[in-house]
């Protein structure tokens, strides 16, 4: 069985952008060489990269732009796009799919036995965390507080209790945190 995964990068407020979408300063806090290392390894080991509408459109937009090893792997990987308001979708190896995104997803993850990715997505990763389809949370934490922006985890969804299963302090200041759901 596939195991969804959400992989996303915050402030140590919760933010995982700023007031606008695609307000990312503090990415370039915590990037360097073991960000670089953990990104290949996570894209070598899925089947899927899945992503909500607006995160979609902006990986798409950065992504087939790009050039380098990940630029490589995001642009040729599957992608699965979850949106009932996009009428197509022109990034390399993307399917959209249309209607109820956890019913789909359970779907998918009964199909293959390589990890899928949410990168992103806050909305489409509310529906998942409500319906109890992730198998593991990866969180990156900046070194910042911002002050204001879109959490990640918004008012309203669903109480989880999750196990941390492995710590990764980084040279660049931050840390990334990965946590199993624990009913599974």
């Amino acid at each position: 069985m596939r195991r969804l995964i959400m992989w996303n990068i915050i402030t140590l407020d919760g933010y995982f952008e700023g007031k606008q979408n695609w307000d990312l300063p503090f990415h370039e806090l915590v990037w360097g060489q073991e960000l670089e290392k953990l990104s290949l390894e996570q894209l070598h080991s899925v089947d899927y990269l899945v992503f909500g509408r607006v995160t979609y459109e902006g990986m798409a937009d950065y992504w087939k732009k790009e050039e380098g090893e990940i630029a490589g792997l995001m642009n040729s990987l599957p992608k699965l796009v979850f949106s009932n308001t996009l009428k197509s979708v022109d990034w390399n190896n993307t399917t959209l799919i249309k209607g109820n995104a956890s019913a789909e997803i359970k779907k998918f993850k009964e199909q293959g036995n390589r990890d899928m990715y949410v990168f992103g997505s806050a909305n489409l990763s509310a529906a998942f965390i409500n319906d109890n389809l992730f198998d593991e949370y990866r969180i990156g934490i900046a070194p910042v507080i911002l002050g204001s922006g879109r959490p990640l985890f918004s008012q309203g969804i669903s109480s989880r209790n999750l196990s941390l299963i492995s710590t990764q302090q980084l040279s660049m200041g931050g840390v990334v945190l990965k946590f199993i759901n624990k009913e599974y």
